[in-house]
């Protein structure tokens, strides 16, 4: 009995079973459910009315038109931002770039909400109005070491002889990075573009932190329908949600086979 329960154990594959487990429960059942109500009304009859109510309800497209803004102007300044920081710490003429890369990824040990409500603290204190600027400010100090930290790993495991060899044949070092180290640093910046605009578009508690609930976001809209007993239309809006997020998603992965095959 205990050889065939070690011989059970000992096989690789056994020892995934309790994540397909937890895979199944956790996230495949949700989205079943999640499609289930979104096709249904309060009778539990099919319908597509949901969508329509969505698509036919210029407040909520305009809500999620908005929160698209927000999610790709966040991207876009982690990217401005990000990319200069894991470049610097990358390179080899920084003597601590593990230092500096652990104090990047230090604030993501702490919870999102206590990081936010710290950030609302910090602006009553110095009277700073919380608007859409506020929220910007605090969508790019939440998700910036999301977009850092894949770039500057993928820096790190990058050649350097390769730009080094660049530079012997008489590329000037502008020449060097567009033409060597930009394009085989273009998979990180995949990986932080997903990392940071799947949460930014779908998040409601900064939103509502930083603006005192006076700009609503898409997660919102899901989250009040949600509370408010609506959960039909709600699961409509969140599936609508995951498909944008998987069309990235799957994009940005198309995207990186593609550099890596070339």
């Amino acid at each position: 009995m205990m050889k065939k329960l070690l011989n059970f154990i000992g096989r690789r594959d056994r020892w995934a079973w309790p994540h397909i487990a937890v895979m199944l429960f956790l996230v495949v059942l949700p989205l079943i459910l999640i499609m289930g109500y979104a096709f249904t009304d309060a009778e539990g009859s099919f319908t597509l009315h949901n969508f329509v109510k969505f698509f036919t309800n210029s407040d909520a497209v305009n809500t999620f038109v908005y929160s698209l803004g927000i999610a790709l102007m966040t991207t876009m300044i982690c990217i401005l931002l990000g990319y200069p920081a894991a470049y610097f710490m990358a390179g080899k003429q920084f003597s601590t770039p593990k230092v500096m890369a652990m104090l990047f990824i230090l604030p993501m040990w702490i919870n999102v909400l206590l990081r936010t409500l710290a950030t609302v603290a910090l602006f009553d204190f110095l009277h700073i109005a919380l608007d859409e600027k506020a929220l910007m400010f605090g969508m790019v100090y939440d998700f910036l070491p999301f977009m850092i930290y894949p770039i500057y790993n993928t820096l790190q495991k990058m050649d350097n002889s390769l730009p080094e060899a660049a530079a012997d044949l008489g590329a000037s070092p502008l020449k060097v990075f567009l033409r060597v180290t930009l394009p085989l640093s273009m998979p990180g910046v995949k990986s932080g573009i997903i990392m940071v605009f799947m949460p930014t578009i779908s998040t409601f508690a900064i939103a509502e932190l930083l603006t005192q609930n006076n700009i609503k976001l898409f997660g919102t809209v899901i989250q009040e329908n949600v509370n408010n007993g609506l959960l039909n239309y709600g699961a409509a809006l969140s599936l609508i949600m995951l498909v944008i997020i998987a069309i990235t998603s799957f994009g940005g992965e198309k995207d990186n086979e593609s550099s890596q095959l070339f």
